[in-house]
């Protein structure tokens, strides 16, 4: 299911989204930065971005993998380059120049740690109209922790492509659950054939838990699911029981009806008082966001809630990281 955005809603699902694909340069020192909170693992982190085409869907698609990293002599890459996050700032009523993207906790092309035998990967898939970094606080925990993880830009993302490239979701065109399953596994069919990772699990924020839940019906290749408040509709719903292991982290939506078709290892968190956002980056970013554009606590509430930002970003390093821990680990 593609959700229905109002332009406030867009705003924050784009500042929800973001990994860097270029290093911060003079274009964003004069504005405030944003920060991220840093991640609590032992590892340092590298990243590197790779851009895939799927010449028999006609696709491109930027991903960006993240993993343990053996020297830190690299530039720290930001959450998102600066033309797209000035594009999304101005395309949503805000001043392009409201703020820089934060500095992730990566360091861009850093040379990986070497370790015996093959590290456990995981597949991110983002939500409608979002970006593969929507959720960069999960994945800079996971990959801290010795995680290789994979985040996928759909065709209904804030994208910029090698040369500068930039794409933005259209609203005339349709992009479903199905399509961002489609785009995991033909992003799992390239992993397999570097034969370099270990046991695979998959999470997805909003959209990209519903096509979490359809990769594992129709992929054994993933061992284990986390959906963030993933709707878990689409057309044709869901009908396939699913054995595996399938942790859902809840706000808005519930998902009764798949909870009731997971005959494996299930468990489910709802945050009472939280939305969505909650489950994102965007419950960190937008009150920084708030500050600087002078948007009411009422406004703010209205998008991230009453649950405290804090504690949300407490679970999203804990829960997610149990989860991949306890069924992709020996």
């Amino acid at each position: 299911m593609t959700l229905a955005l109002t332009r406030r809603r867009l705003l924050t699902t784009a500042l929800a989204t973001g990994v860097a694909t270029q290093f911060a340069g003079p274009a964003s020192a004069a504005r405030p930065r944003l920060t991220l909170p840093a991640p609590t693992g032992p590892h340092r982190i590298g990243m590197v971005d790779r851009h895939l085409v799927d010449r028999a869907r006609r696709r491109e698609l930027m991903t960006s993998v993240w993993y343990p990293a053996a020297a830190q002599h690299r530039p720290p890459a930001p959450w998102m380059p600066d033309a797209p996050m000035r594009a999304l700032l101005a395309g949503n009523g805000l001043p392009a120049d409201a703020a820089a993207a934060p500095l992730t906790a990566a360091r861009y092309n850093a040379p990986a740690l070497k370790t015996p035998g093959r590290r456990p990967v995981v597949v991110f898939s983002h939500g409608a109209d979002g970006h593969r970094s929507e959720t960069t606080i999960i994945v800079q925990e996971l990959a801290s922790h010795g995680y290789v993880v994979v985040t996928v830009d759909h065709t209904d993302a804030y994208t910029e492509f090698p040369g500068g490239r930039l794409r933005v979701p259209d609203d005339n065109v349709s992009v479903t659950p199905y399509d961002h399953a489609a785009d995991i596994t033909f992003v799992l069919d390239r992993l397999e054939a570097t034969r370099r990772f270990g046991p695979v699990g998959m999470f997805g924020f909003s959209k990209g838990g519903t096509a979490t839940a359809l990769v594992m019906i129709g992929d054994r290749r993933v061992r284990a699911g986390l959906s963030l408040d993933g709707p878990m509709e689409c057309q044709p719903p869901i009908t396939a029981d699913l054995d595996r292991p399938f942790l859902m982290m809840t706000a808005n939506f519930p998902a009764d009806d798949f909870w009731d078709h997971l005959r494996g290892w299930r468990r489910r968190l709802h945050l009472d008082g939280g939305t969505e956002l909650s489950l994102s980056d965007a419950v960190w970013l937008l009150p920084q966001l708030a500050r600087l554009t002078a948007m009411s606590d009422e406004d703010l509430a209205g998008w991230i809630g009453t649950y405290d930002p804090a504690r949300a970003v407490r679970l999203q390093q804990t829960y997610p990281l149990a989860f991949f821990d306890q069924h992709l680990r020996p």
